[in-house]
């Protein structure tokens, strides 16, 4: 069985850490001892996932640089930078589209008690009422208000939620150009440090690189092979720490499930019990974009590229993404995957990604446009149809800006449920299952980053035959 094991693909070996991660935290919530797998199992999921970021940010400044380098041609790298945005902006309005179209047609806020949305319309309305310059978005008051206190049908507190909120506030109050503004950096050494500004390395290094290549080629040539050897060596260091990841994978899927379960693992049944037709709504347009859109583009591109075969190259990257909620941690191993098993060159794959990493999340606008509609149709909210293509629109925009660090699709949630006039404090409603939607809104990310890289590869006629 172990040597079976050894010899198993790495996506198999992670399948397996993930699955006795969830049920060692199953078995341990049920045997009382929860707070051991927190406290002794758990740490071991938070060093894996340090250890990616770690690798990662430096990983995309010196994969972009010699990408750059590899151009040759400084024109080419405006035309992959168009072709890139403007692909992946399609698959993302594809994404929500999807999303709208499902949620519309599933209406999974109103299968839920019809009592509890009553209640849910009443303190809609009295949060309007008490709200300057907010109107009821469908412009009729459908129940009597019995007091002026808004009651919400689930507690909107708590210091994660309060961050979020205050995170939204700042990012929603900035100016119509402070995109362009945080895409340079002050200081390159803080941007280094911290994963939430990898817009700001990718924009140092298109600038670092183009500049490389307008000098005199003995200046250089020693930055030049610098460079190359120490993207070799970030390489190199995901593959070790690759290595021992489905332990690693068991430690942060066993530390995500006891910190739900508690010592109850029925709590975990009860969350998901709750808001099941919005989770099941929201998986299967996720799923429709990982199973069903991007193999579709996939295989057409490449006629060998069979459905199993586009699965065992990107499962790696995949499992991790789930694991570590993560599109920034997973990119090392996404960038691997690309080059080795979709033969992407470096010089297609080390630019696209890294730019996918950051303003590619398919997955999480699918997500805000289900949540947006469900917690619309939870309070008895009418929404027409202009003002649900505002939701696309925004939840587009609101999707390029989204870092890739866990969670942080909720930030962006609170500004799309905002920009229609609905209340940002409903996210506290659906925040119980987030953490395991994020999971899987991260594998749609990576998958789509990956699709995009190859579609771009294929444009360019550098897209190598199986």
């Amino acid at each position: 069985m172990w040597k079976k094991y050894k010899k198993s693909p790495l996506h198999i070996k992670i399948i397996a850490g993930l699955v006795a991660g969830i049920i060692f935290a199953v078995v341990s919530s049920a045997l009382g001892i929860s707070q051991f797998t927190v406290d002794w199992i758990d740490p071991f999921g938070t060093i894996f996932i340090r250890a990616l970021k770690m690798i990662a940010v430096p990983l995309v400044l010196f994969s972009i640089i010699k990408g750059i380098t590899g151009l040759h041609d400084v024109s080419k790298l405006g035309r992959l930078g168009l072709k890139t945005i403007l692909i992946y902006l399609v698959t993302t309005v594809t994404a929500v589209s999807i999303g709208l179209a499902l949620v519309n047609t599933v209406q999974p806020g109103k299968l839920v008690d019809e009592n509890q949305r009553i209640e849910n319309r009443r303190a809609y309305e009295n949060w309007v009422a008490q709200k300057d310059g907010v109107e009821l978005i469908d412009g009729e008051q459908k129940v009597a208000s019995e007091s002026g206190e808004a009651v919400e049908s689930k507690p909107a507190s708590g210091p994660d939620l309060s961050d979020k909120m205050e995170q939204a506030k700042k990012q929603k109050e900035a100016g119509p150009l402070q995109f362009l503004v945080d895409m340079v950096p002050g200081n390159l050494f803080l941007s280094l440090s911290n994963n939430g500004l990898m817009l700001q390395v990718i924009c140092f290094a298109l600038f670092f690189g183009v500049c490389l290549l307008s000098i005199e080629k003995k200046y250089a040539k020693p930055v030049i092979d610098f460079v190359d050897g120490m993207n070799e060596v970030f390489l190199k260091m995901v593959d070790v720490i690759m290595k021992a990841a489905p332990f690693f994978v068991f430690a942060l899927l066993a530390g995500v499930v006891s910190k739900m379960a508690g010592d109850d693992p029925g709590k975990v049944i009860e969350i998901f019990k709750g808001l099941g037709w919005y989770s099941l709504t929201v998986v299967v347009g996720l799923a429709a974009m990982v199973f069903g859109i991007y193999p579709l583009v996939l295989t057409s591109l490449k006629k060998k590229m069979s459905y199993k075969k586009f699965f065992k190259a990107l499962g790696p990257a995949q499992m991790l993404a789930f694991s570590t909620s993560s599109s920034a941690a997973t990119l090392p191993v996404t960038m691997e995957c690309v080059n080795e098993n979709l033969k992407v060159p470096k010089s297609i794959s080390s630019f696209v990604l890294p730019i996918g990493a950051t303003v590619n999340m398919d997955g999480t606008s699918l997500y805000q446009a289900v949540a947006v509609i469900f917690l619309a149709q939870f309070h008895m909210v009418d929404l027409t149809l202009g003002q649900q293509l505002m939701i696309i629109l925004t939840a587009t925009l609101a999707s390029i800006g989204s870092a890739a660090v866990p969670s942080a699709g909720l930030i962006m949630l609170i500004i799309v449920l905002e920009s229609v006039g609905l209340n940002p404090a409903w996210i506290a409603i659906i925040f119980p299952v987030d953490r395991i939607l994020d999971m899987c809104r991260t594998v749609v990310n990576v998958t789509g980053d990956a699709t995009v890289s190859t579609i771009i590869a294929q444009s360019e006629g550098e897209l190598a035959k199986d």
